[in-house]
């Protein structure tokens, strides 16, 4: 079973924090074991948060791709972290970026992307995508399943 002293979210009442700053991610810890490293995905298809300039909603799909070593992020407190976004003013590019790497400080992961597919503001959809360096060998890392924007296309 996995050692999961010190978690403080998961199993207990939380809010959603105010800020990604005031976010805690949390960890549990993994065993790696032998052969290629897994491929551990997280999608979230309606993240929300707000244009810096306007205030106004921006909606994105955003999808993490990591290859865990020694610790696993735990799941309740990446959705609070993700959540935590609903109110904060920052551009796509910011977003993206914040996410990928709280996500490498709290695991220090093998490798991590993260790709964030925003809808489309002022018509123009942007995408952005980071990764921490090159795939580990023999890992599986699959398509992201997240197909271009086409409007009406």
């Amino acid at each position: 079973m996995t050692d999961v002293k010190g978690l403080t979210q998961l199993g207990a009442e939380t809010r959603i924090p105010a800020s990604p700053e005031e976010a805690v991610l949390e960890t549990v810890p993994y065993t790696r074991g032998e052969g290629p490293a897994a491929i551990v995905r997280f999608t979230c298809p309606e993240f929300t948060s707000l244009c810096p300039m306007t205030g106004q909603p921006d909606f994105a799909h955003i999808v993490v791709d990591y290859a865990p070593d020694a610790r696993l992020v735990e799941s309740k407190s990446l959705k609070l972290f993700l959540f935590s976004f609903r109110n904060h003013g920052a551009f796509h590019e910011d977003c993206t970026l914040q996410i990928g790497r709280r996500i490498v400080e709290a695991t220090k992961p093998l490798w991590l992307r993260i790709g964030g597919y925003w809808y489309p503001r002022g018509g123009i959809p942007i995408d952005v995508f980071w990764q921490t360096g090159t795939p580990p060998e023999g890992a599986w890392v699959p398509e992201t399943g997240v197909a271009p924007y086409r409007g009406r296309g």
